[in-house]
């Protein structure tokens, strides 16, 4: 027994299915019919008799780096600015970093003082535990 699958004959998917034709498809076709026809044009005009294989060798290799050089100079771009960025941040920081330092310490008093309240009560009950331990070891012999 086969199971049917659903048939989708909705207008989104009718559209779907003829985008899908001409938006990816056709696309993808022509560029590879496309470079198909360099390749056996390149190939013909190199290999010919009297071909210049040197200069298609050069043209190959600019065609190579210019993509690089194009991302290397966005690379380069994003490191100047970045660079800009630091050296601005960098003057107006210290200021705000010695603030922001001064709030930190102030913090750092609070939460020792607050930890040292904490525990004194343990300490001295701790304290007065060994003042009679040792009032009891000295009694008994």
């Amino acid at each position: 027994m086969k199971a049917k699958l659903p048939h989708h004959e909705h207008y989104s998917y009718r559209q779907h299915h003829k985008q899908r034709l001409t938006q990816v498809i056709l696309p993808v076709m022509i560029s590879v019919l496309l470079m198909i026809g360099m390749i056996a044009l390149i190939s013909l005009t190199t290999f010919r008799s009297g071909g210049e294989v040197g200069r298609w060798a050069a043209i190959s290799t600019i065609w190579i780096v210019i993509p690089i050089m194009i991302a290397g100079l966005i690379v380069l771009a994003i490191l100047i600015g970045l660079i800009y960025l630091m050296a601005r941040a960098l003057g107006a920081l210290p200021r705000y970093t010695g603030i922001a330092q001064d709030y930190v310490n102030k913090a750092r008093t609070y939460i020792l003082r607050a930890a040292d309240m904490a525990v004194k009560p343990m300490l001295a009950l701790n304290g007065w535990l060994e003042y009679i331990k040792a009032f009891f070891g000295r009694i008994t012999p």
